[in-house]
């Protein structure tokens, strides 16, 4: 399916030189190993440096790629600065492109993690400008549409500053994607650097860890044990959910095009979903009626998440393709896999 859907994605725009050689921060991750297997396809010949610490990443999303020689494996941090700087200056060529992918993304994650979660997307970040700025390298941060916060303008687009608590239980993360933002924007504007920010709405699909405690995994990880699933506050908060092929599809057209230096893009699907009407899709794709406990809805939560994403479909003809319930049946397969993988 995801081969068929990247040529029918694709146009002549894909056949940029950016993708020679392509350093991917968290490529062991949900979205960065979607990214490997797109890139790999499309671009037989490009050369592919992962960095992943395997923090949230997963060995086996790696494992097509052991014995490539087109894919480099690296196992370290990328907030080890020295490493960083060192592994960074050692390149023999300089690569043409930088996904910065990297970073815990799920609140519990995060959470366990806010020191490296904050440093990946800060210290890192300007560690990736600086080197593209030098090295003329084009450089991808994903930052997320966490810096919305508890957003007052809805649907959010990109010119909204947000609505965000900086000292709350969420501010490792989301402040720190601000401030990614913030170092790529200094580096493109004073320093030359072709830097582009994604804002990635709520994604999900195959490779997605189900432990992770994000809402579909946690809910689709329930019913499939035959849990009662929880619902917080009443259920009536809002969530847009992007299936992972559209995203990785929206991405790699933005750093295809050689005009689109210093922008910002929202990528996430518009239609908007409340909490009691994902547990709908779970249940008629699971054929199953799931019971229902609330709970207290938690500190920072937001209310409402809707991205406009008019510049997308403006800049790159852009737009989501795969609905929620399509989405949620590979989704949920990968899942039943990943639980009981006999």
């Amino acid at each position: 399916m995801f081969l068929l859907y990247l040529i029918l994605w694709y146009d002549d725009r894909m056949k940029s030189t950016v993708f020679e050689r392509i350093l991917l921060t968290g490529g062991a991750g949900f979205i960065g190993s979607h990214l490997v297997a797109a890139i790999r396809q499309q671009y037989p010949e490009a050369h592919i440096t992962i960095v992943d610490n395997y923090i949230t990443g997963n060995r086996d999303n790696v494992l097509p790629w052991l014995d490539d020689a087109q894919v480099h494996i690296v196992e370290h941090d990328a907030t080890d600065f020295i490493w960083m700087e060192e592994f960074l200056s050692a390149a023999i060529e300089p690569w043409t492109l930088i996904l910065h992918m990297a970073s815990p993304a799920s609140p519990p994650r995060y959470q366990a993690e806010p020191v490296l979660t904050y440093l990946v997307n800060s210290q890192t970040t300007h560690q990736l400008a600086q080197y593209a700025a030098k090295h003329g390298a084009r450089m991808l941060f994903a930052s997320t549409s966490e810096v919305y916060g508890d957003p007052l303008k809805h649907p959010q687009k990109e010119t909204y500053w947000g609505n965000v608590n900086p000292n709350g239980v969420r501010s490792c993360y989301d402040e720190s994607k601000r401030l990614g933002e913030t170092i790529c924007g200094v580096w493109h504007r004073d320093f030359g650097a072709d830097t582009r920010l994604i804002r990635i709405f709520n994604t999900y699909g195959p490779h997605m860890d189900p432990f992770d405690g994000r809402v579909i995994p946690d809910f689709c990880l329930r019913a499939l044990r035959g849990e009662p699933i929880n619902i917080f506050g009443d259920g009536l908060q809002t969530r847009s959910f992007c299936y992972v092929e559209d995203l990785v599809a929206g991405i790699l057209t933005f750093v295809a095009d050689d005009d689109l230096a210093g922008e910002t893009i929202n990528l996430g699907n518009p239609d908007e979903f409340t909490m009691l009407e994902l547990a709908d899709k779970i249940e008629a794709v699971l054929g199953t009626e799931l019971q229902r406990n609330f709970e207290p809805l938690p500190a920072d939560d937001p209310r409402r998440r809707q991205p406009d994403i008019s510049k997308a479909h403006a800049l790159l003809n852009w737009q989501p393709r795969v609905t929620l319930e399509q989405g949620l049946i590979p989704t949920i397969e990968y899942f039943k896999k990943r639980i009981n993988p006999s």
